[in-house]
C-alpha cells in the first residue's frame, strides 16, 4: 500500500512540513483514529501543529480521496489511509476496537442480494456491531 504522503503526490495534493507529518503519522496508524486523537500523536513531533491544521489537512486529504472517514456508532468520525483493497468493519461495542475483515461468503450473499432485487451491487459499506464473548 502506498503511503498517505505517496498518494498525495500522485494525486497533486501539495505537502508542507506540517501536512507530511500528519500525513506520517496518519500512514504509521494501526487504528482508525479521530481528529483529537491524530491531533495528539501529531504534537508529539511538533508541538507548533495546531488542531485546526489537522481537522483542514484531514478535509483535504478525505477530499482528494487519500483518507476515508467512518462515522461509526459513538459520536467521533474516525480515519483510515483508503485502503487498495476493500475491507468490512467490526466495531467491538465495550472497547471501541474496530477489526477489519473480508469474508468471501459475505462479499459472495451481498451481490446476490442485490442481483435478486434487479440491481448491480457497484459498492458498499459493511460495519458490524458486536460484544465480544466471555468463555
Amino acid at each position: 500500500m502506498n503511503s498517505i504522503e505517496e498518494k498525495c503526490k500522485i494525486k497533486g495534493v501539495r505537502l508542507t512540513d506540517q501536512r507530511k507529518i500528519i500525513a506520517k503519522v496518519m500512514s504509521e496508524s494501526k487504528d482508525h483514529p479521530d481528529v483529537d486523537e491524530l491531533h495528539k500523536r501529531v504534537s508529539e513531533v511538533d508541538k507548533k501543529i495546531s488542531i485546526a491544521t489537522v481537522y483542514r489537512t484531514v478535509k483535504l486529504f478525505e477530499e482528494a480521496g487519500i483518507l476515508e472517514k467512518h462515522d461509526f456508532k459513538g459520536g467521533k468520525a474516525r480515519y483510515e489511509q483508503s485502503p487498495d483493497e476493500h475491507h468490512d468493519h467490526l466495531i467491538d461495542i465495550n472497547s471501541g476496537e474496530i477489526i477489519e475483515f473480508v469474508d468471501k461468503n459475505i462479499e459472495k450473499l451481498q451481490n446476490e442480494v442485490a442481483k435478486k432485487l434487479g440491481y448491480k451491487l457497484v459498492d458498499h459499506k459493511l460495519e458490524l456491531y458486536g460484544s465480544k464473548i466471555k468463555k
